[in-house]
């Protein structure tokens, strides 16, 4: 099978979230696949993180940290931003094209004969695919330690069926309340689902519904609860310590801190204050696993791995040159997404025009994030990435009715992207956001 029809065979299982019936939820099925693969799962240690926002930002920073140490390191992400092969990395590199359509082939075959014997129902989903995948990977190239992004949820996600080291939450807020309940306190039960009998949990006081939850979990499971508040830092980026990165031409921010007795200098080129939470809880988990006795974790591997960290489309600036003002790229996909787009935004670009590009899947709660970003907007252009599940302009336009906004409707991105090209002064800013897709 080559790799354009293993990709093409992946869509063609819908979207992890897409009509997706509440009853495919449910991890015997992936047990019984992982069984099927002589469990795959169970030859190398992990670190699962879950959260409604910050979790693929803590990820990234905790691997970059790990690598650094010296280990060999797997990272599990979702979703991509350009290729689905994004997902899965060892030492930053992604799965190649042979591997992944020679790792699809293998799974798929075996899925079809657990359908066959009725051991499965149904063929696996996107994500359980992806999931197996990955793990199947990582087993090949006995990585020294795998971080796995949660995909939705936690308690019935597929890379809940792992036995981490170390549960890692970050902050929860609403989102896809379709799957995961209508309130904080529902969502956030999911997302403890991650914690397990007599592990360790990291995370951060947050919202009082999220704390009471995540904290009675704890309790219940006799679990040790590690706070990473210590790592965040009592720094604004207003102050002289928040400057420039001069490598990437953006912003970031530098402060000293101690950590594990030693002082080290935090510099990380993820750009807005609600990237401090997902610093330090990358900083303590790096610390706990270190307990655990992962080898190699020191204070110098830390500043360095923290400083080598790359997440694409997370506040990136692009910087002006061939026509282009700078524009930013970022995934601000629900409320609080938006909230802390609107303050980096705010910080980097004050009393400059901003021209929104702006596109959305239809699930998600596009006119509270319309009401949050689009009064701080110049203009805004609606638009429409190439995905099933994707708003129309039209109707972002009607979903934003109340922000009073201009809007302008272009369904092509490259068009809407040349239309704020052509809008945009020198002293103006792109700023491209919305779903990740």
């Amino acid at each position: 099978m080559s790799y354009e029809t293993a990709v093409a065979s992946m869509f063609a299982l819908g979207h992890e979230l897409a009509n997706t019936p509440s009853h495919k939820f449910d991890l015997e099925h992936m047990r019984v696949l992982l069984r099927a693969m002589s469990h795959p799962e169970r030859t190398f240690p992990s670190v699962l993180i879950a959260g409604t926002n910050g979790k693929g930002s803590t990820a990234a920073t905790l691997a970059s940290i790990l690598r650094a140490s010296g280990l060999k390191t797997a990272l599990y992400t979702s979703p991509h931003l350009l290729r689905i092969n994004e997902r899965i990395r060892i030492n930053g590199e992604e799965i190649t094209d042979d591997k992944f359509a020679a790792l699809h082939g293998e799974v798929d075959r075996i899925a079809e004969q657990l359908v066959e014997k009725q051991e499965l129902p149904w063929h696996p989903s996107f994500f359980e695919m992806m999931t197996a995948i990955a793990f199947a990977h990582f087993a090949q190239q006995r990585v020294e330690i795998a971080v796995l992004e949660v995909g939705m949820g936690g308690r019935l996600d597929a890379t809940n069926v792992v036995e981490p080291l170390v549960s890692v939450i970050t902050d929860i807020s609403l989102d896809h309340q379709k799957y995961l309940g209508n309130t904080v306190r529902e969502i956030a039960r999911e997302k403890a689902g991650i914690i397990r009998p007599g592990g360790v949990v990291v995370t951060l006081p947050q919202q009082p519904e999220a704390n009471d939850i995540i904290g009675n979990v704890i309790l219940e499971a006799d679990a040790a609860g590690v706070s990473a508040v210590q790592y965040v830092p009592p720094v604004s980026p207003g102050s002289s310590e928040y400057r420039p990165a001069s490598a990437e031409k953006n912003f970031c921010s530098r402060y000293p801190l101690e950590v594990m007795g030693k002082e080290i200098i935090v510099e990380t080129p993820l750009v807005g204050r609600h990237q401090f939470r997902n610093v330090a809880l990358a900083i303590a988990a790096a610390e706990e696993l270190g307990k655990k006795g992962l080898g190699g974790i020191t204070p110098q591997s830390i500043e360095r791995g923290i400083r080598a960290t790359r997440w694409p489309g997370r506040f990136q600036v692009v910087p002006a040159n061939q026509g282009w003002p700078e524009v930013v790229l970022d995934v601000a996909h629900n409320p609080a997404g938006a909230w802390a787009l609107r303050s980096a935004l705010s910080e980097r670009f004050a009393d400059r025009p901003l021209i929104f590009v702006f596109g959305a899947m239809r699930d998600k709660a596009i006119s509270e994030m319309t009401e949050i970003l689009f009064p701080t907007a110049a203009r805004v252009i609606a638009t429409r990435p190439e995905n099933p599940r994707a708003a129309s302009p039209e109707e972002i336009q009607q979903a934003a009715s109340r922000t009073g906004a201009e809007i302008e409707l272009v369904p092509e991105v490259s068009a809407a992207l040349e239309r704020a090209r052509a809008d945009a002064t020198p002293s103006t800013a792109i700023v491209v956001t919305g779903s990740i897709y």
